[in-house]
C-alpha cells in the first residue's frame, strides 16, 4: 500500500521527510482514516508515510497561563472523553471525542487526523470550531498559526500546505459563565458517521442573559459552518422555551446539507432543529452532561507508545525485520511491511485466532492489545509493531489455564458461529485489566466496538458478568 514506511522519533526528522517527499508524504499517527482509504485502492499518489506515533511528549493536554488549553497532535479521542480538563473546561469537545467510533477506533484516532481529514461530518472539528481553536504548522520554512476557521476550502480540502504538519491545536478554557454542548445524531448509537452534528457554546451574565453564542453545525454544508442566524438572534435573550423554538427554526435555515446515502437534505435540515433544540433545553436546564459517563471505558491501561531508540525506515525492497513482543515471545517478520498488522499476524505470524470481518473497523473481529490498548489490527499498519508489545486471543490463556473470560464464555454459552468471538474476548479480557468490576453500562461501552451477526450480545455480556463475579 505504500512503498515507503518511516517510523521517526523526532519531529525533526517528520519535517525533512515532508520536505522532500512533499504531496507523495502524509504524516500518520492513527492512520485510522487513511488506511481505509488505501485499503480501497485509494490515495495512489501517496508513497510514504511518515509515522509520528513514537515522538515522545506530543501526547499532552494542558492548560497554560493565558487560560489556554493545548492538544498535541498525538492526542487520541479516548484521551480527551477521559480527560478531567477537557470534561470541565471544554466539555463540547470531550463529548464530541466520546461519541467517535468505538474504544478500539478511539484508542488509535487522533483529534489531529480528525481536522486534517476535513470531512464536513467529522464529530471534533465541530465544538473546536465553536471554542475558537488556533492551529499551529510547522515545516522547515517555519511556523504559523490559522485559525480552524479559516483552516478549512472545501470537502477534504485544507490551507496545509504539502510540507507542513499540524504540531498544536490551541483554544480559550470555558469560563465559568460559559455552558456548552455537543450533540450528534447518527443512524445507530457507536460507530456511525454523523447524519448532522452541533456544538452550542454559550456565555451568561449574572440575570442568565446570553452575552454570546457559538452554535456550529457539522455535516450540512461544504465544511462546518455557524449558524449566524441563531447566534445572533440568542445574544441578549434568556433561554426559555420561545426562544429555544425560534432559536432552533433559525439552525433550520442556516443548514445547507445535501442528500446522499446517510439522509435527504430536507431530514438533514430537520434533524438539524431538533438536536438545536435537544441542546438547547439541556443547557437551560443544566443537564447538557447527561448521558456521557464521568469515567468512559476505553479498554486501554496505558497512554504513552512504546518508544523507539532511533528512527527506522522501512523500504519498499529493502526494508528491516519488524521486530516486536508477541504474547510475550520475541517475533522477527522479515516480510509483511507493507501489510496492515492484521495481516501480518494472520499470514506472516500464523496467529490465526484474529479474525478478519470488515476490514474497515466496524466489526471488532481483528481486536488485539498494542501496547496496553484495543485496537483494530485492520487499521493499524504493520511497521507500527516494530518495538511494540501486541498480545491476540491466542495469548489470553495460560498455558493449559483459560483465561477467566474464556471460562465464562464457555459456561454461558456466549458463542454461536463464533467467528467475532475473538475480538468479544480480547476487549473483554481489556475491560476486566481496566475495570475489575465493572457495571453492565460498562460491559455494553466496552462491546460498542465489537459486532455479532448472530445476535448472541445477550449471552456474552452475561458471560462477562459471570467472570466479574468469579473475580476475573
Amino acid at each position: 500500500m505504500w512503498k515507503r514506511y518511516c517510523l521517526v522519533t523526532r519531529i525533526e526528522e517528520a519535517l525533512e521527510w515532508l520536505a522532500k517527499e512533499k504531496e507523495k508524504a502524509r504524516v500518520i499517527a492513527g492512520a485510522t482514516d487513511l488506511i481505509l482509504e488505501m485499503e480501497r485502492g485509494g490515495r495512489k499518489d501517496v508513497e510514504t508515510l511518515i509515522d509520528i506515533s513514537r515522538v515522545s511528549a506530543l501526547d499532552t493536554i494542558s492548560l497554560d497561563e493565558d487560560g489556554w488549553i493545548h492538544l498535541g497532535p498525538l492526542v487520541t479521542h479516548n484521551q480527551c472523553a477521559t480527560s478531567p480538563l477537557l470534561y470541565d473546561r471544554a466539555y463540547p469537545l470531550a463529548r464530541a471525542c466520546w461519541e467517535v467510533g468505538s474504544p478500539q477506533i478511539r484508542n488509535r484516532g487522533t483529534v489531529a487526523g480528525n481536522l486534517i481529514t476535513a470531512s464536513p461530518a467529522n464529530d471534533t472539528i465541530t465544538p473546536l470550531m465553536a471554542l475558537g481553536a488556533v492551529l499551529t504548522l510547522r515545516s522547515q520554512r517555519g511556523e504559523r498559526r490559522v485559525p480552524l476557521k479559516e483552516f478549512y476550502t472545501g470537502v477534504r480540502r485544507t490551507v496545509l500546505a504539502p510540507d507542513e504538519m499540524l504540531v498544536d491545536i490551541a483554544f480559550p478554557a470555558m469560563r465559568s459563565s460559559q455552558k456548552g454542548t455537543f450533540v450528534k445524531y447518527a443512524l445507530r448509537k457507536a460507530q456511525a458517521i454523523s447524519v448532522v452534528n452541533l456544538a452550542v457554546l454559550l456565555d451568561f451574565d449574572e440575570q442568565n442573559i446570553i452575552q454570546s453564542a457559538q452554535v456550529t453545525l457539522g455535516s450540512v454544508a461544504p465544511t462546518i459552518v455557524h449558524a449566524r442566524s441563531a447566534e445572533e438572534y440568542l445574544t441578549g435573550k434568556v433561554l426559555i422555551p420561545e426562544v429555544i423554538r425560534e432559536a432552533a427554526e433559525r439552525c433550520m435555515g442556516d443548514a445547507k446539507p445535501i442528500s446522499d446515502i446517510r439522509g435527504s437534505a430536507q431530514f438533514r435540515k430537520k434533524i438539524t432543529g431538533v438536536i438545536a433544540k435537544r441542546a438547547l433545553q439541556a443547557i437551560a436546564g443544566g443537564n447538557e452532561r447527561e448521558g456521557m459517563p464521568r469515567v468512559p471505558i476505553t479498554l486501554s491501561i496505558r497512554k504513552m507508545n512504546s518508544s523507539l531508540s532511533e528512527s527506522i525506515v522501512f523500504e519498499e525492497h529493502s526494508a528491516p525485520p519488524i521486530i516486536c513482543k508477541v504474547n510475550g515471545e520475541e517475533r522477527v517478520f522479515h516480510s509483511g511491511h507493507h501489510k496492515t498488522l492484521l495481516r501480518l499476524l494472520r499470514e506472516d505470524g500464523l496467529l490465526i485466532g484474529t479474525k478478519e470481518g470488515c476490514a474497515e473497523g466496524e466489526c471488532g473481529a481483528c481486536t488485539i492489545i498494542l501496547d496496553g490498548m484495543a485496537v483494530m489490527s485492520c487499521m493499524v499498519p504493520a511497521p507500527r509493531a516494530h518495538g511494540a508489545e501486541i498480545v491476540t486471543v491466542e495469548g489470553l490463556a495460560q498455558g493449559e489455564t483459560l483465561h477467566p473470560v474464556q471460562k465464562a464464555f464457555v459456561e454461558a454459552g456466549a458463542v454461536q458461529c463464533g467467528y467475532c468471538t475473538p475480538g468479544f474476548l480480547v476487549s473483554a479480557a481489556m475491560l476486566l485489566k481496566e475495570k475489575s468490576k465493572p457495571t453492565r453500562g460498562e460491559i455494553v461501552q466496552a462491546f460498542s466496538g465489537n459486532l455479532c451477526r448472530c445476535t448472541g450480545y445477550y449471552k456474552i455480556v452475561e458471560a462477562v458478568e459471570k467472570a466479574v463475579e468469579k473475580g476475573g
